[in-house]
């Protein structure tokens, strides 16, 4: 398949959406694509989206900029500004007011940026002491991009809003003198939107440095589920195939972090056969998603996902919750309900399954788990530990927090039984180290 783009400035002219859009629909979506990144491609939109019902299309909802997005006032400020005739750079700067309102930095990422020989890596986060994060400088894009998308600062032209690197030499450096890390993550955007030969320019390097405490590295990438075509017949598909095979070859393991949202994004024959040809490699094909309202709030969603993932060789890996940033308003669940969803979907499915984590809370502290809910002397209290933490002590700790079905964040939550959480005088001292 040919591939083909499609932008707040195009997307009318795709023939479904003239079809099964009203006036009314099409207007909410300029509005919100004009703070919120919007790209869609034609294999999303052939393949995945059911066109004789779109408003209620789970992948509709994860590609389409949707109204509830922006808040009441947020969006009638912009719906204001396009009746009005506004020109396109007022209209920009009342958008930029907004995303700075939206928290285009969570979990504390400004504290993350590592640092050698008094030279800062702007282009890599190193959080937790074995996995450095790596976002190559060609590869902050997507196929197509997720309406929910934590990343969102990245694709909306505000440079101090971008993590980017093009420098591997200095990444090399940076690892070999910390031979605590294990880990090295490629992400984005999506680093599976570089041509394979650009993508060799990062990882051949790599290989070739030798790190002997460097075992895994991984590449965090919603390829898969919005163009597997990458993998079967893109002119450097099978280039990237064999560059898959020779880091297998050399010793690493190869984690393919995939992306998937729904099941329907692995029912087309692509799909399957992709993850085919990648499984080939010997790479392993690890899955993550968020719990997202409007898409996947459902038990029967996660475990259909879950179990259909499982039968095409991958194992389920997290279930995350919606970050504390962009539209985390209208696509975040409750921390309780979160809970009971995953509980529910993790009693249908077999061990094999259970691989799963989650729900799970990328906070500044770390990745913090929603254990469940339990009742002390007939009170309420939710139960939380850390699956990763600033400080590695912190992990596989139960804590308490005041029983809340509604929130949604680590912040939103009120400790049990003490005035603090255990972590947070250390937290604070950790953060005011990183920002020294």
């Amino acid at each position: 398949m040919q591939y083909r783009v499609y932008t707040a400035k195009s997307y009318k002219t795709i023939p479904q959406v003239q079809k099964s859009l009203t006036e009314e629909q099409l207007f909410d979506i300029d509005v919100v694509s004009k703070v919120f990144p919007f790209k869609v491609n034609n294999y999303v939109i052939d393949k995945l989206i059911n066109w004789e019902n779109p408003l209620e299309d789970p992948i509709f909802r994860l590609t389409f900029p949707q109204r509830g997005m922006l808040k009441d006032e947020d969006y009638e400020r912009i719906a204001s500004l396009i009746r009005e005739g506004a020109s396109e750079e007022k209209i920009k700067a009342v958008a930029n007011e907004i995303r700075m309102k939206l928290n285009p930095h969570p979990a504390g990422q400004k504290y993350n940026v590592p640092e050698i020989n008094g030279k800062k890596l702007h282009g890599a986060q190193h959080k937790y002491k074995e996995t450095i994060l790596f976002f190559p400088k060609q590869g902050q894009t997507c196929h197509a991009y997720c309406s929910f998308c934590f990343r969102w600062p990245q694709f909306v032209g505000i440079d101090e809003l971008k993590f980017a690197m093009k420098e591997v030499d200095i990444l090399i450096e940076y690892i070999k003198a910390h031979p605590e890390i294990t880990d090295l993550l490629f992400t984005g955007g999506d680093p599976l939107i570089m041509k394979t030969k650009i993508l060799k320019q990062y990882i051949e390097p790599i290989l070739e440095a030798n790190i002997p405490h460097l075992q895994t590295i991984r590449i965090g990438t919603k390829a898969l589920g919005f163009w597997p075509y990458r993998f079967l017949t893109d002119d450097d598909a099978q280039e990237l195939l064999d560059l898959f095979k020779k880091i297998v070859d050399k010793g690493y393991h190869l984690a393919y972090m995939a992306h998937f949202n729904h099941y329907k994004e692995l029912e087309t024959d692509e799909v399957q056969e992709a993850i085919s040809k990648i499984r080939e490699t010997g790479a392993v094909i690890r899955t993550q998603s968020p719990i997202l309202r409007h898409i996947n709030d459902s038990a029967e969603v996660w475990a259909t996902m879950w179990k259909k993932q499982v039968d095409l060789g991958m194992i389920p890996y997290y279930m995350f919750m919606a970050r504390d940033t962009g539209a985390q308003h209208y696509f975040g669940v409750p921390l309780v309900k979160a809970w009971e969803i995953f509980r529910d979907a993790y009693k249908q499915v077999s061990g094999l399954a259970r691989t799963v984590k989650g729900p799970s809370m990328s906070a500044t502290p770390g990745k913090i788990r929603m254990l469940g809910v339990t009742e002390i002397n007939g009170k309420k209290y939710m139960v939380l530990d850390f699956l990763q933490g600033r400080n590695p002590d912190w992990v596989g700790k139960p804590f308490f927090a005041e029983y809340d079905e509604n929130a949604m964040w680590i912040d939103e939550l009120k400790p049990a039984f003490s005035d603090k959480f255990f972590f947070e005088d250390e937290l604070e001292k950790l953060l005011k180290k990183e920002a020294a």
